[in-house]
């Protein structure tokens, strides 16, 4: 009797553990495209046409490995439309004796697997910190500071490292890492990869069945393969690292990429592994093709701050999504979804995420994530919407960094203060303000930059629970600074911006 061996959409990697677990000759691979996993919350039709056109692929190698690969696509008629129902039917189709799987990589997809049929499930190794250690790391912790936890998978992986000590005599070279693009300045665009026949189907499978979910499927050209995922990783490194670290926080109006990677989708797909990507990275700063603050910045991203809100979200539990510090409580605004805005950060980050599936990290946090913070979003609504629209955004990944970093939703369990800024820090990082049909210096008026009165509006309405914070006293000192009736007047300012969004 065979075992059944279910893998998911974000599994595809060839040494993944229930792979490396069973005899090809005892096992019968399962995957399934489900309507659950595709509507649970609206996702992007370039996000479920990622995974599903990367799951076909990836079977396809499966089976010219030499693997038993039973597919269960979409609009087979006999489609359960859920996992655990398609689990449940293959079993019986092979008669398995067991079912051997990797564990999922959120909770709500965890939860079903436990009630799977004669079930083993195994720790997904995919990860350089497991959730074991992590958890160990945090237990006696207040607050888990990701900086902390960097510098132990520093000396852990040995990367950038020289002996105990971190190579070029300090840990973190953000502070290089914040400069605003120069007029002109020009970017190499990423590798595109053509949809193949697999993909093509798939897109049209997608275009007919989710056509209204937000964003296009127009400008789909991810790679969906390792081979193609391998390509992406050396045009990265070749063009774009060596200018990753100066421009990481800046903002460009038309240019959507920059100098950015676009390799996380593929790294937690399965088709990259965090470690041989780093290890590219430093590999090019030896060889002296991109400077240390570059190579730094983006060896961090991934194995501090991959790993750490994967650990995290395992840490933090199940109700996470669910926290609420600042009880904030406003629907999400339909901006969000494309209804136009007279704000052009705002704009550029939802155009570019209806387009794409992807917005970089400062338009998440500093442009979309900061905007719904100081209109008092309600954070679940927040998490549900990033958790859509992003082809990178499962839920382990997205949650800590949205709950956490950018709603300060979890009340400091990550993020030391809150992520809020007014106009001028978009107008210091982007040249979108002068594109703007509001005036980032004024802040109240018919011309003044919504942001400046919501900022100092979050602050104000949010003292008591704030203003002990440590980082933000100075901020406070200057709010207090402000004569009552001026107080008065930004808190209107703000308050009628916010009645607009009803």
């Amino acid at each position: 009797m065979p075992t059944l061996v279910p893998i998911l959409g974000d599994q595809l990697s060839h040494s993944l553990a229930a792979l490396r677990a069973v005899p090809k000759s005892d096992a019968v691979i399962l995957m399934m495209e489900v309507a659950e996993e595709a509507t649970y919350v609206p996702h992007h039709p370039q996000k479920i046409a990622l995974f599903f056109s990367a799951m076909r692929h990836f079977a396809e190698e499966l089976r010219q490995a030499g693997w038993r690969v039973d597919y269960v696509p979409l609009d087979d008629p006999a489609n359960t439309g859920s996992l655990s129902g398609e689990v449940t039917r293959a079993a019986t189709r092979h008669g398995t004796a067991r079912t051997l799987a990797v564990k999922a990589g959120e909770w709500r997809v965890l939860t079903a697997q436990q009630h799977w049929p004669n079930v083993t499930l195994l720790d997904d190794d995919r990860f350089l910190c497991s959730i074991d250690q992590f958890a160990a790391w945090a237990g006696p912790r207040k607050r888990l500071i990701m900086e902390d936890f960097y510098r132990i998978m520093r000396r852990q992986t040995g990367l950038l490292m020289d002996g105990d000590q971190p190579i070029g005599g300090q840990w973190n070279f953000d502070t290089e890492n914040r400069k605003s693009v120069p007029k002109g300045q020009r970017f190499t665009p990423p590798i595109r990869f053509a949809p193949d026949a697999i993909t093509a189907e798939v897109l049209a499978l997608v275009n007919a069945r989710f056509h209204n979910h937000f964003g296009t499927t127009a400008s789909f050209a991810w790679p969906v393969t390792r081979t193609q995922a391998l390509a992406a990783l050396d045009d990265f490194i070749t063009h774009r690292l060596a200018g990753f670290g100066d421009y990481q926080d800046a903002m460009v109006t038309g240019e959507d990429v920059l100098n950015h990677s676009l390799l996380s989708p593929a790294i937690n797909l399965g088709l990259l592994g965090p470690l041989e990507v780093a290890r590219a990275a430093e590999a090019a700063y030896q060889a002296g093709h991109a400077p240390l603050n570059a190579v730094e910045g983006f060896i961090r991203q991934i194995i501090g701050w991959r790993e750490y809100v994967r650990g995290l979200y395992w840490f933090a539990g199940p109700d996470y999504t669910a926290r609420n510090h600042l009880a904030a409580t406003r629907p999400l605004p339909a901006l969000f979804w494309g209804t136009p805005t007279g704000l052009k950060c705002l704009a550029e980050a939802v155009s570019a995420t209806g387009r794409n599936a992807m917005a970089h990290h400062i338009q998440r946090l500093m442009i979309l994530g900061n905007f719904a913070m100081l209109t008092g979003t309600d954070p679940s609504q927040v998490h549900r919407w990033y958790l859509a629209v992003y082809a990178d955004a499962i839920e382990w990944v997205e949650a800590p960094n949205v709950i956490g970093m950018s709603q300060f939703a979890d009340g400091g369990l990550m993020a030391t203060k809150p992520y809020a800024a007014g106009g001028a820090y978009v107008n210091r990082m982007s040249d979108h303000c002068k594109a703007c049909r509001y005036d980032v210096k004024q802040r109240t008026g018919p011309k003044a930059c919504p942001l400046n009165s919501l900022y100092w509006d979050f602050l104000a309405r949010h003292e008591e629970v704030l203003s002990s914070n440590q980082r933000l006293w100075r901020i406070y000192d200057g709010w207090r600074r402000f004569a009552p009736d001026e107080q008065q007047r930004i808190r209107t300012q703000a308050a009628h911006f916010l009645a607009t969004l009803a």
